[in-house]
């Protein structure tokens, strides 16, 4: 839709799908609030909006035409592009430099915010720096030989030692790596330490991520002799909900957490302003422990906070990061990896989850190798490359057969089971490579009418309902009881029988995006990728697909998709990588 008052370069960006209705409307109100009617500056606060809609924190001025990407249903057409932007320096609606009284933009150094996320990024910036230059915690390591026995290079023992010594610490790996085991043997240690006991938060965004890195815990509470009163809960809850604000809580700079150490599960997805809130909500004496994997699918809003933290250079003054009881550890980091520990990062790089067939993937795709990736899914039995989804259909019905039976039968145990073997995941939500489709697709194979909740269907919880405890992303099935249908749903060691009349805000879930994959695993899973030209299909997207499996990968799709899917990285444009503070009056070249 173009927007009937768009003329000009706004029109132009509009027709060929650069922009939309939103971005373009925003720029048109600032344009009236400030009295600015200069096309080129008109432009600049709609790629603005358009940045952050896309999920990055500002824009990039002097690469921005040859980062977007057009809407693939718009006619391809030659955009005149401004050839400098500097109509921005004297503009009544932009800020420049870091300095500058408030306005509704800011430029910076070549970048354009929103004011707003120009804010939460400074904030995030001086939080973090602040933190790397104060005195490290104090903290006896002598347990550490104990929690972690051996006397090979150990990259876990490694994070828990450079976590135990400072204030913010990141532990980053693949699926599998070890991630939580670590953090276990961590918050051990920390107990370990002279003084009262510290009080400990374990968080992570959404619902599902938060129950579980609870129930990961708790599975290694008794290993290592933690407490059993540990609990996990979403961010939103750690800091606070107000029904008042979207974007701030009860816990801020003025009413702090009560904990001192705070750990954060999945923080790939944690969005800029999510990051912001939680770290003003610190107290100085903090410990904070950022976990995740930074190769996964970003933020659904705006920002990449954890892959910045990861890629940012070290606050200057920032010593190599290794306490001298895990110095060994940290003998065979290359230079990349020793970069990183001066920042606190330390990524654990054996995966337990799967075989050398499907780490190897991940690698080279995570690597950018595309003919390393093709190379591997011509193996033929546990990756494959397929072109032709025919195969696929004929798998998706023998699957749901036996899960059928299985749900008539009223077994929830094996249901669950089975739900875990196999999964379909698709780039898009819409349209023939889609979710949409192939759910229903798939139903029709199995013999379900339109409609219809038969035994056997999986289910997605697509909101946090809290009166069952299900969590926005859990999955479960419908199962035939005595009783009637009910939605089976795996709790501890067994399954939890739901009456679907109680259920408030669920999905078939024959297929899932892999946004919606992101935190699960399965045996087999088959990604169905959309052709070369989607915007969507990215190296990221690539990776957390195949990292879900824990058997075998089933690509569906050409190997130009493949070679479009590896070649094409996510890259949001944000201030925050490039390390210290933005030099005050700094507007950068334009």
């Amino acid at each position: 839709m173009i927007p009937v008052r768009a003329d000009g370069l706004l029109r132009d960006f509009a027709e060929a799908g650069i922009l939309v209705a939103a971005d373009v409307h925003v720029a048109l109100r600032l344009a009236r609030l400030g009295g600015e009617q200069r096309e080129s500056v008109l432009l600049a606060a709609a790629l603005a909006v358009r940045g952050v809609r896309a999920g990055s924190v500002c824009v990039e001025l002097a690469t921005v035409a040859d980062s977007v990407v057009p809407d693939e249903e718009a006619p391809p057409v030659e955009l005149a592009w401004p050839r400098d932007w500097t109509a921005l320096h004297d503009s009544p609606v932009v800020a420049v430099g870091a300095d500058a009284p408030w306005r509704p933009l800011r430029l910076v150094d070549g970048l354009l915010y929103l004011d707003r996320y120009w804010q939460q990024e400074q904030l995030v910036r001086r939080e973090l720096d602040e933190r790397a230059a104060r005195p490290a915690p104090p903290a006896d390591l002598a347990g550490l030989a104990t929690l972690f026995p051996g006397d090979a290079p150990d990259l876990q023992r490694l994070a828990a030692a450079v976590a135990a010594g400072r204030w913010v610490s990141v532990v980053t790996g693949g699926p599998g790596t070890g991630k939580t085991h670590t953090v276990a043997r961590l918050l051990r240690l920390l107990l370990d330490q002279p003084g009262p006991r510290p009080r400990i938060a374990l968080a992570a965004p959404t619902g599902k991520a938060a129950a579980r890195l609870q129930e990961s815990v708790l599975e290694q509470a008794a290993a290592v002799g933690l407490p059993l009163d540990l609990t996990a809960s979403t961010l939103h809850r750690l800091l606070g909900w107000r029904p008042d604000s979207r974007s701030r809580f009860r816990h801020d700079a003025g009413n702090r957490l009560p904990f001192d150490v705070v750990v954060v599960d999945e923080s790939s997805m944690v969005s800029l302003t999510m990051m912001a809130r939680l770290l003003e909500a610190l107290r100085p004496t903090t410990r904070l422990v950022l976990v995740g994997d930074p190769d996964q699918l970003t933020p659904v809003d705006a920002g990449a906070v954890l892959s910045d933290l990861v890629h940012r250079p070290a606050p200057s003054g920032a010593g190599a990061g290794v306490p001298a009881e895990a110095a060994d550890d940290g003998a065979d980091l290359d230079e990349e990896g020793r970069r990183q520990l001066r920042n606190g990062v330390v990524r654990l790089r054996v995966s337990q989850r799967y075989g050398p067939g499907i780490a190897g993937l991940a690698e080279a795709v995570r690597a950018g190798d595309a003919d390393r990736v093709l190379e591997l899914l011509a193996d033929g039995e546990a990756l494959v490359l397929e072109p032709d989804p025919a195969a696929l259909e004929e798998r998706i019905r023998s699957g749901a057969a036996e899960l059928r039976a299985a749900a008539e039968q009223g077994d929830a145990g094996r249901c669950l089971a089975l739900l875990g073997r196999h999964r379909l995941l698709c780039a898009h939500r819409h349209g023939p490579y889609g979710v949409s489709a192939w759910n229903d697709r798939i139903g029709r194979l199995s013999g379900a009418a339109p409609g219809e909740w038969p035994p056997g269907l999986p289910l997605l919880v697509t909101a946090n309902d809290y009166e069952n405890e299900l969590w926005n992303g859990d999955t479960g099935v419908v199962v035939a009881t005595p009783d009637g249908p009910r939605a089976a749903f795996l709790r501890g060691t067994g399954p939890d029988l739901v009456p679907l009349s109680r259920l408030s805000a669920v999905s078939p879930a024959h297929a899932l995006t892999v946004h919606r994959s992101q935190g699960s695993q399965f045996e087999e899973v088959a990604v169905l990728l959309p052709p070369a030209g989607s915007p969507l299909l990215t190296r990221e997207l690539l990776y957390t697909a195949v990292t879900r499996a824990s058997r075998s990968v089933r690509i569906v799709g050409s190997a130009d998709a493949v070679r479009a899917a590896v070649g094409r990285q996510v890259v949001r444009a944000s201030g925050l990588r490039r390390g210290s503070t933005p030099r005050r009056g700094s507007a950068g070249n334009t």
